[in-house]
């Protein structure tokens, strides 16, 4: 486990861009940070579970070297949907501060957990969170055509409409899964930027219905990126283990102009 000296933020797939060429190279980054701009980050193996780029059905694990960067790199693939996939292992975050933790809550909309730590005796401080990343983006290879597919995650968003080749005029729809199944009423964060100039727009909320699915609207030259958290308790055997496990899903991928 990493021990995290602040609470992170989202993390999200941010390739180079989102259209490639047939044969043409992969190069993605690992970014982490707040409102959809944030830090490059290395590719580290043993920060990582899983990397992998899904196309067509089948599935290539992606070898990275640490310290590579762009942090996922592969070799070019054929026309069609491809979706990259990477999970982190866990991070430690240790609360010293109340009230980062209720703020924290209180902005996932995460009701009754604040009841529900202080219904099992834990303290306001000096207690701690492990959390997990669950990344993917969708990225298109020459005519992008293809489907978003669940790939097992504990935690994904899945892309009921493919960004390339399908008509958003009402809408991207997109469905939260957890442990396979879907995630009614929760909160969905939007986030979008012009692809050619990176100015950010803003974060826009949704809840997803009793089939966990959110729509939303988009614009041709955005790229989006759409995050969702789970916070779960854990029973802790030592004194110095987490309390709770927040999941992070999170899912990018742009809308070209026609």
């Amino acid at each position: 486990m990493f021990i995290a000296p602040v609470y992170a933020h989202e993390f999200w797939i941010a390739p180079v861009t989102y259209n490639f060429d047939t044969g043409q190279p992969i190069e993605a980054n690992f970014r982490i940070g707040q409102d959809f701009s944030g830090s490059r980050l290395s590719f580290l193996n043993h920060r990582t579970v899983r990397n992998e780029v899904f196309q067509s059905g089948s599935s290539i694990k992606i070898l990275g070297r640490d310290g590579d960067r762009p942090a996922f790199q592969s070799g070019g693939l054929n026309d069609g949907l491809a979706i990259l996939v990477h999970e982190t292992n866990d991070s430690i975050l240790n609360y010293s501060d109340y009230e980062k933790f209720k703020k924290f809550v209180i902005h996932k909309d995460f009701g009754g957990i604040l009841n529900a730590h202080e219904a099992r005796g834990l303290p306001k401080t000096g207690f701690s969170e492990s959390y997990r990343r669950y990344a993917k983006s969708l990225i298109a290879i020459g005519h992008g055509r293809g489907e978003d597919i669940i790939v097992g995650l504990d935690i994904e968003i899945l892309a009921l409409k493919n960004p390339y080749t399908e008509d958003l005029s009402g809408g991207m729809r997109v469905q939260v899964l957890m442990n396979g199944q879907p995630r009614p009423y929760v909160k969905v964060e939007l986030f979008r930027k012009l692809i050619e100039t990176d100015e950010d727009f803003g974060i826009k909320s949704y809840l997803t219905d009793q089939n966990g699915i959110a729509i939303f609207p988009v614009e041709t030259g955005y790229k989006y990126m759409v995050d969702n958290v789970a916070l779960i308790p854990l029973e802790r055997k030592k004194e110095s283990d987490p309390v709770w496990h927040s999941l992070w899903a999170n899912l990018t991928f742009s809308v070209p102009k026609n």
